[in-house]
């Protein structure tokens, strides 16, 4: 694992000790944009570069995020272990914004989710899609997104409307405790089952999920929504 600091120190803000971490694979297309939209709200953003084949790394380089990089791919949720751990090693650091790499997420949708738990009760806040307009949502997804929250144990515990939101933010006590160990997409069902099987309390914001042809491009097809459900279905049998 490599790391790179960025120049020069951030300013004041309501978010200095809030950290964004980015899980980025093959999105060198994007990715700068993404971090220049975060740092004038968020002066702490950590790329994680999942060993990406185009030239991600560099255009995170040439922002102002912090960069750490894998040799070799290893996965989403290997890549967002990674960015937490190293988030974490900075003692201001108190909340912490998972965000995706391909603009879908809003910067105010995370700025609200961070707000819900510095000024509420909660340990840790999920973005929901579905507790405002749906009508962005692209119907497979939809039927997807909702069959995962309803035939997953731990999703129905939490009364979870969105299981499988890339948008969280997380305060250090939740941070400090989660260990996500499957590296592909199934680590959203993980993290979900890791907060219903805790003491943290959880709540969940409304958010808008932008849906642009890239990002649906790079979104995850019906057969991956199978594997997670399949997935769900085995760790469902697990003993406790």
């Amino acid at each position: 694992m490599q790391t790179a600091e960025p120049p020069g120190a951030a300013g004041t803000s309501e978010f200095d000790d809030v950290w964004v971490v980015i899980p980025v694979y093959n999105e060198a297309s994007v990715i700068a944009g993404v971090v220049d939209g975060l740092l004038p709200t968020f002066p702490h953003v950590v790329c994680v570069d999942d060993g990406s084949r185009d030239d991600s790394a560099d255009r995170i380089f040439h922002t102002g995020a912090h960069l750490v990089s894998h040799p070799v791919n290893l996965g989403q949720g290997a890549a967002l272990q990674t960015g937490l751990e190293y988030a974490l090693l900075h003692e201001d650091a108190q909340y912490f914004v998972t965000f995706d790499a391909d603009g879908q997420h809003r910067v105010e949708d995370a700025a609200e989710l961070v707000r819900a738990v510095k000024d509420g009760d909660a340990d840790v806040a999920l973005g929901s899609r579905f507790l405002g307009d749906t009508e962005q949502v692209p119907w497979l997804k939809r039927v997807l997104l909702k069959a995962v929250a309803s035939l997953s144990p731990a999703a129905r515990r939490l009364q979870l409307t969105d299981a499988h939101n890339g948008l969280r933010v997380l305060n250090r006590a939740a941070a400090s405790q989660l260990k996500i160990t499957m590296n592909g997409m199934a680590h959203a069902s993980e993290i979900v089952d890791y907060l219903a099987r805790s003491e943290l309390e959880v709540t969940e914001v409304p958010v808008t999920v932008l849906y642009t042809d890239y990002s649906k491009a790079k979104g995850q097809s019906l057969i991956n929504g199978v594997n997670i459900l399949f997935d769900l279905s085995l760790r469902s049998r697990r003993p406790s």
